[in-house]
């Protein structure tokens, strides 16, 4: 499967999807208003499995102050005006299966585009009554569009893994910790990046942020996956407060 090879490596080596970008928000009544920079990577690992491949991933992404790129532990949200501790991506696992379904593929020219939309609506494990600060529905919806570019040469020579570049976009709710209760609106990520072959490809910060365990990616399968979402509630669960 050529897309194996885009975004990550058939022979199993570790590959690093870095990115970089921002993050808006937009009220029913205003915005949209540019909130943060983000920053991240993924570390990943493909191996084949019965159904097809398996992608073995976890992740680390930082909020970043809009104006001057500095990383955001704490925010004065000028939506509601409160400050609020920011909880950085900190998601262990992120797997996939892949293989069930062809990547939709696009040749423009010398580049091959495959895009990814991935179309969420599940129930929400922070329900609306349980968490009326953090939560606005007991169903999250959300939009994950992915586009992967890479070089038909490339492809073609036939490596494991294959360079490649990629732009990203989400359609989100409110995230938990931000504490925007019931309103309306919700957030756009607009981000683009890379795939490395190295972790010292990556920024030094993140790769201190992140530490030796999220620069490795998982040596087997487990569920299931942790979101924002999951890691709030965890976190609430365990006394650590909003």
């Amino acid at each position: 499967m050529d897309f194996i090879r885009v975004r990550a490596s058939t022979d199993g080596a570790e590959t690093f999807s870095y990115w970089t970008g921002d993050v808006y928000g937009w009220q029913d009544d205003g915005g949209p208003h540019h909130l943060f920079g983000f920053e991240g990577v993924n570390v990943a690992r493909a191996v084949r499995s019965d159904d097809g491949w398996r992608l073995l991933t976890r992740e680390v992404a930082l909020y970043l102050d809009p104006a001057t790129r500095e990383v955001a532990d704490s925010w004065d949200n000028p939506l509601t005006g409160r400050r609020v501790e920011v909880q950085h991506v900190y998601n262990d696992p992120v797997n996939q299966r892949l293989g069930d379904h062809a990547v939709p593929v696009t040749r423009l020219g010398d580049q091959i585009v495959y895009n990814v939309d991935v179309r969420l609506a599940y129930p929400s494990p922070l329900k609306a009554a349980d968490y009326p600060d953090n939560s606005a529905s007991d169903t999250y919806r959300a939009l994950e569009l992915f586009q992967f570019f890479v070089s038909a040469r490339d492809l073609d020579a036939g490596p494991p893994g294959v360079p490649a570049a990629f732009s990203w976009c989400r359609v989100s709710p409110w995230l938990p910790w931000m504490a925007m209760g019931q309103r309306g609106g919700g957030l756009v990520y607009h981000c683009r990046g890379a795939k490395f072959a190295r972790a010292a490809e990556l920024p030094v910060r993140l790769r201190e942020r992140a530490g030796e365990h999220f620069l490795h990616a998982p040596e087997t399968w487990t569920a299931p996956n942790m979101t924002s979402w999951t890691a709030f509630a965890a976190r609430h669960a365990d006394g650590a407060g909003p």
